[in-house]
């Protein structure tokens, strides 16, 4: 049963009319404490965890030259960010340190109206989890997204007694610990996967489908040795290369041609530089190395976007498959810098490749094909199995703060359970006919 009481102010929505209504500022008060010099840097992040933010990385952050306003924050206190609370940086901080004035800081007030503080993050992030601290934001203040103590204190909230509220809060730990287990062993399934992908494509890609051919070693450590009548060639005498003339601003929505930019989406516009088979890469931004296209056809394509045509001695395929998988390999090679945001014309010209005989690159890119294809659809069921426990996940911890469903008989049911191995069922099925088919390869 879902009810909003008609009260003016901040309305969340309600589900229980037995348990209590009150405002959030009735329950917490702000709290600013003073700080100290050695004291660390405490982050919310965006799955609610709060923490010295050393305890998980110290990368993506801005540093402040001075700590004007930085206010402490004890262990237990409920920390708000008001500029990513609408994304989940809401929680309860297990460390003691300091955090800048764009956070709120709020204790439980002591009175007749006891207040579990996990249960209230649980239950604020719920908020911003389903959209509705979003859409209040922007309903205060358009195209903005803050979520700053004044709108908080003002949430009307329904909330049952305390030993209820630790009742639930307790509950969720529990459940959502074994669900975010499974979450993090699936997705190292995923990475498993994809390397096992790498690996296998390598191994195809240098030593080809017959091991029982003489080898010659390359001298070069990330090839290795590779079949004595193949050959290794710099990339300039294989191909023809070119960049765009256009802009992201160029695209059109339902252009009639593909548009390549410097990301995986392929956008679309309504002209064509190049009407042949290719093979594209970005040539700077966060997508050096990382975004990789084969196409036939008429399309266009990014000032900053690297097309490959005209083959020689090799496919456009083949071409592709090796781009793709030993590109940061050779950027590697060719920079001292552990990541590369841009690629120049020369380094392009004189990477290596590894060119077998067109009859052998045909049989390994059929294969790897074959492969790539069954291991996408596996990767693909699991990264679903992820989404849907996540949904899971979400559903549980709004089913308990709002009352919806018993945490004390729950567990017993086993009710958790069926739905993760339902989950799980759905997971095999998937998986299981692209089992058979590799294997009868």
């Amino acid at each position: 049963m879902n009810v909003t009481v008609p009260t003016a102010g901040l309305v969340t929505p309600l589900h229980r009319p037995d348990w209590s209504t009150r405002r959030l500022k009735f329950l917490f008060e702000r709290r600013t404490r003073p700080v100290m010099v050695d004291d660390g840097i405490v982050t919310a992040f965006r799955d609610g965890v709060v923490t010295l933010r050393s305890n998980r990385r110290e990368d993506g952050f801005t540093m402040a030259d001075k700590e004007i306003g930085y206010q402490g924050v004890e262990p237990r206190d409920l920390v708000i960010h008001a500029m990513d609370g609408f994304a989940g940086a809401i929680g309860v901080s297990d460390s003691r340190g300091k955090c800048s004035p764009v956070y709120t800081i709020a204790v439980p007030r002591k009175g007749r109206l006891q207040s579990h503080t996990l249960f209230w993050a649980y239950y604020l992030r719920n908020l911003a989890t389903s959209g509705f601290i979003q859409s209040l934001a922007k309903g205060i203040r358009e195209r903005s997204t803050d979520f700053r103590w004044n709108d908080a204190s003002n949430l009307l909230v329904n909330f049952p007694d305390f030993e209820t509220q630790k009742a639930i809060a307790d509950f969720l730990d529990r459940e959502t610990v074994r669900i975010d287990q499974l979450i993090e062993k699936k997705q190292l399934l995923v990475e498993l996967l994809a390397e096992r992908r790498a690996t296998r494509i390598a191994a195809l890609l240098t030593n080809g489908l017959n091991t029982e051919v003489k080898f010659t070693d390359t001298g070069i450590p990330w090839i290795g040795a590779i079949p004595a009548h193949w050959s290794l060639i710099k990339l300039r005498y294989l191909v023809k290369i070119r960049t765009g003339g256009r802009d992201t601003e160029n695209r059109v929505d339902d252009g009639e041609y593909p548009f390549f930019v410097r990301s995986d989406t392929v956008e679309r516009i309504n002209t064509y530089a190049i009407d042949d088979e290719a093979v594209l890469t970005s040539g700077d931004g966060a997508g050096v190395g990382k975004v990789f296209h084969h196409y036939e056809g008429k399309f266009d394509f990014h000032q900053r976007v690297y097309a490959f045509t005209d083959f020689k001695k090799v496919t456009a395929r083949f071409f592709y498959y090796f781009l793709s998988s030993f590109f940061q390999y050779q950027m590697t090679q060719h920079s001292a810098k552990s990541t590369v945001d841009s690629v120049r014309m020369p380094f392009l010209q004189g990477m290596r490749f590894v060119v077998p005989p067109i009859e052998e690159q045909d049989e390994i890119t059929r294969l790897l094909d074959r492969d790539v294809k069954t291991s996408i659809t596996l990767v693909n069921g699991v990264r679903d199995s992820i989404e849907r426990t996540r949904e899971l996940r979400s559903a549980l911890i709004t089913s308990a703060v709002t009352g919806q469903i018993d945490v004390a008989t729950w567990g017993k049911r086993g009710t958790t359970d069926r739905q993760l191995d339902a989950i799980e069922a759905d997971m095999a099925a998937t998986a299981q006919p692209q089992r058979h088919e590799a294997a009868r390869a």
